[in-house]
Parts: C-alpha cells; sequence; structure tokens
C-alpha cells in the first residue's frame, strides 16, 4: 500500500522522497524481531536443541547462542571437543562431525549476561533420527537402519581415535542425509575430552537411555558411546529388528561396561559380519522420508 510506484499516491516531485521513506520502512521491518551477535543478524532459530538456539547463517553455517548462560560450561565442552577431532582425528571422515568455524562470547545488552557463541558448518538437509521414528512408527527396515548404524560407528571411531567420548549418542544428536546416506553426529557438549572426567548432564527426555555409568557419575568410555548407538538402533528398527541384530545390540549394552566392546572400528567389522550373514553382499539400497 505505500509503494511509491502505487499510481496516484505520489506525484514526481514527491517520488524520491516516498522511496526513502519505503526503504526505510523495509529496513526496519527487516530488522523487527532480529538481534545482531558479533556482526551475525539473526532472525527466528532455524532449530532449537536440549540447551541453544541455532540459527541459520547461509546454506552452509548455523550460529548457536545457548538460551542461558549458565549452560556456557557445555558449550566450551563443545568447542574443546571438535577442535580436538579437527587436529588429531583422521581427515577422511572430518564429515561425519560438524566443524567449528570460530567462536566468541558475546554479551547480551538487555541483560549483561555473557554467552559463548559458535559458529557451525552445516550441511542443509539433514534429518534427525528422531524424525525417522515419528515417520516410521511401524519401524524401520533393518536393511535402511544398516547404513546407519555403520555410519554411525565410523563417527564414533573418529572421535574415540582423538580421545572424545561423545556422551549423548540419541536420536536427536544423529542427523541423516537420506539420498546419499550420510551421517553427521551433533551436539557435543556433554562430551567428555579428559580421562577421569564424567559426563556432566543428561536429556531429561532420555534420562532411561544412559548407560550406568552416567548414571553413577562415573567416568564414560568408548563403550558408553557404544552402548547408546545400539539403543538408538534396536529402538528405531522396533519389532523388525531381527534377532540376530537384536542380540548384537544387547552384547553392546551389557550393564558392565568392561564387558561392552570398546573400539567401534572393529565392532563396525563385527556388525558387518553379521549383515552379511542376514543379507548378502552389501549394495546401496535407496533411501527416502
Amino acid at each position: 500500500m505505500l509503494h511509491p510506484d502505487r499510481t496516484g499516491h505520489v506525484d514526481e516531485t514527491q517520488r524520491a522522497a516516498a522511496t526513502a521513506a519505503f526503504v526505510t520502512l523495509t529496513t526496519r521491518w527487516q530488522a523487527y524481531g532480529s538481534t545482531t551477535v558479533n556482526g551475525y543478524t539473526l532472525g527466528s532459530p532455524a532449530y532449537s536443541g536440549d540447551l541453544a538456539d541455532l540459527y541459520r547463517l547461509d546454506d552452509d553455517r548455523l550460529l548457536k547462542l545457548p538460551r542461558d548462560p549458565a549452560n556456557n560450561d557445555l558449550m566450551l565442552r563443545e568447542q574443546v571437543a571438535l577442535r580436538r577431532i579437527e587436529r588429531d582425528g583422521d581427515p577422511r571422515y572430518l564429515p561425519y562431525v560438524p566443524r567449528l568455524v570460530e567462536s566468541f562470547r558475546h554479551r547480551d545488552d538487555s541483560t549483561g549476561a555473557e554467552h559463548r557463541v559458535s559458529v557451525l558448518a552445516a550441511v542443509p538437509g539433514l534429518h534427525s533420527l528422531a524424525e525417522v521414528r515419528r515417520r516410521r512408527p511401524d519401524g524401520l527396515d533393518p536393511r535402511d537402519a544398516a547404513w546407519m548404524w555403520r555410519r554411525l560407528l565410523v563417527a564414533l571411531g573418529l572421535a574415540h581415535r582423538a580421545g572424545v567420548v561423545h556422551g549423548a549418542v540419541l536420536p536427536d544428536h544423529v542427523l541423516i542425509e537420506p539420498d546419499a546416506h550420510g551421517v553427521v553426529l551433533v551436539d557435543w557438549c556433554y562430551s567428555v575430552a579428559d580421562p577421569g572426567d564424567t559426563v556432566p548432564a543428561v536429556v531429561p527426555a532420555y534420562a532411561d537411555w544412559y548407560p550406568v555409568e552416567v548414571r553413577d557419575r562415573r567416568p564414560p568410555g568408548p563403550g558408553t558411546d557404544l552402548a547408546m548407538a545400539a539403543t538408538c538402533m534396536v529402538t528405531l528398527m522396533g519389532d523388525r529388528a531381527p534377532a540376530a541384530l537384536r542380540s548384537f545390540a544387547d552384547g553392546c549394552r551389557t550393564t558392565r561396561p568392561e564387558s561392552r566392546p570398546d573400539d567401534a572400528w572393529r565392532l563396525l567389522g563385527e556388525l558387518d559380519d553379521v549383515l552379511e550373514r542376514l543379507y548378502g553382499p552389501r549394495t546401496f539400497r535407496p533411501f527416502h522420508l
């Protein structure tokens, strides 16, 4: 209604002033409800995680801002973990985890609170295993779950070789790219990178998914992640999981941590043996949500 090109609203002598006024109005409207963080203009969150909101900066980057500055320590854990994995991990498998582009501190002008902020490289078109569960309420075909499980073990093998335990391998934190069969393991805020340290918190909605050592506040190990990954996959398959895969998962989830597998790469080889006995040689199976 206010656009100066609308016939009859302004004459030629008023057009320049009307255009300037319209540009000002448009600029203010675009800024309405947005905020600026370290030079990045943020609108509405693209995603809301357990403790932070994620804002899409462009097709390749997300800004992660904790809602409560009390969680700055968890943000720092993620930054430490991602830097460690990038430094010490096998470069071939780095796409299985987010890449930390930059990190900085941001002070909220309205409250004075300081937040630790991360900018993460992010591939578009990813879907969480929680979403897959919602879309496959009768259970996922085990042949589709197979490639997800295999790639999840690769992500864990990458991290464990770099000395990092994820600490929260849950359906909301495992993202897949359906067409290319990609997997990205996200949210490293609960990770452990120092021997003897413990997982700092649990996600309340998944409290009963955690192995006993996490609930007892004992140090986790690679077997902690492998147990949680197995729970993710058998839950995803539901009643469609064959007995051989259920037995395999149960072996990853024994109550005593020292009795569980603790090498993701070796476990991947054992999983391949089970899958070959069930389904024969591996072939690419298209997957669509």
